[in-house]
């Protein structure tokens, strides 16, 4: 494929991919007839993506790249402006979201692994937040530093979402090796945090009065979150969160509120070994659904477009095991029935799920040759 330098608000190379159907029957699902189609499969690593109000997405790669990237499959060159990631094991360029107010603002933030200022070896996740402007990226601030700093390239989380009062919330991990601290308040490790979009702390936090505790922190006792999503009726965050093997969660954190790991868990370690005897710990949630054996789940979405009007409501649930997406059919908060999509026809791990704004959903895989996929009604 040819690369031009054309001038699109800012001058940036694109890639033409013309948008072609993963298969070309329908795929049969349980309530509707659908098709896949890619639209690019030209992305490095892509990791998460965000509509813009123009339709088009702003999409990361992992290794430290945005890109702008159009449906019809045009897709910019990197973006100035963005910051220093440490793309080692699970750290990079991760999330991307858009500011509520974006039209007025421009703000857009990004979360990444964020090497030691002072020079050490380690790494944690942090969130800036810029302008996104003809140029690229400009007044680009750190909103949030994880802290401690940890010599591990795993379990960084991490998704951004906005509550409806404005709110950011983050979702962290528990840096894997350092798995007791998501029990302590005193670091960020497998934590989920608030703030507001300057990275000031909200007020009513749940631990802003609490000595030692850090005053970000929403809810604890988490193990790597890499889903996030608002209700659409309640205006709850809901959250997907890794368990080792076995016990991949989802959970409806609640502030202050502990979540269990690693004292309570329903997976084991990779090599069978137990983790904990224990699935329910007095003081700690239970999860809201949770999968044995795991399936790897990403980020989740709640549909609620008009294309596909059965399943508004629902929250499906990407998963990088099997390259599926989990259909929850839900009744108010109640998980009712689970649907397995698209095991046999995407193949590679499925990163992020988004629902965009023509109400069609929008699917990345994390692939060095990722795509981007279209889902619509099969017509």
């Amino acid at each position: 494929m040819t690369l031009h330098r054309i001038v699109l608000g800012m001058i940036i190379g694109i890639t033409l991919t013309a948008t072609t159907a993963v298969r070309a029957e329908p795929i049969v699902t349980e309530r509707h007839q659908v098709s896949l189609h890619t639209i690019t499969d030209e992305l490095n690593k892509p990791w998460g993506m965000a509509f813009l109000p123009t339709g088009d997405l702003l999409i990361t790669e992992k290794a430290g790249t945005l890109r702008k990237v159009s449906l019809d499959g045009t897709i910019s060159a990197p973006i100035p402006g963005v910051p220093a990631v440490v793309d080692a094991g699970q750290g990079g360029l991760l999330d991307v979201a858009v500011d509520p107010d974006f039209a007025t603002n421009r703000w857009i933030y990004l979360s990444y692994s964020e090497a030691d200022p002072a020079g050490g070896n380690g790494s944690s996740t942090a969130v800036m937040r810029a302008k996104l402007t003809d140029s690229g990226l400009q007044d680009g601030t750190v909103v949030f530093r994880a802290i401690p700093k940890y010599d591990r390239a795993a379990h960084f989380g991490s998704r951004l979402v906005f509550s409806p009062d404005g709110h950011l919330f983050i979702t962290l991990g528990d840096r894997f090796t350092a798995k007791d601290d998501a029990q302590t308040l005193d670091t960020h490790h497998g934590k989920v945090v608030r703030i507001l979009p300057d990275g000031s702390i909200p007020a009513d936090n749940p631990f802003v009065n609490t000595p030692g505790a850090l005053p970000e922190i929403w809810s604890y006792g988490h193990r790597n979150v890499q889903g996030a999503a608002i209700h659409p009726t309640t205006g709850e965050l809901w959250t997907a969160e890794h368990g080792p093997k076995g016990g991949d969660e989802i959970n409806i954190p609640a502030a202050g509120k502990n979540y269990g790991w690693p004292v309570a868990t329903y997976g084991v370690n990779y090599d069978d070994t137990i983790i904990s005897e224990r699935t329910h710990v007095e003081g700690t949630e239970q999860p809201h659904y949770y999968w044995v054996p795991s399936i790897a789940i990403s980020n989740i979405m709640f549909y609620t477009g008009d294309q596909f009007p059965a399943w508004q409501g629902d929250l499906f649930v990407a998963a990088l095991k099997g390259s599926q997406i989990a259909r929850l059919d839900l009744e108010g908060e109640r998980v009712m029935h689970e649907e397995t999509l698209f095991a046999d026809d995407i193949k590679q791990r499925i990163r992020d799920i988004e629902q965009g704004p023509d109400g069609y959903i929008y699917l990345i895989t994390d692939d060095r040759a990722g795509r981007l996929i279209q889902i619509k009604p099969a017509s």
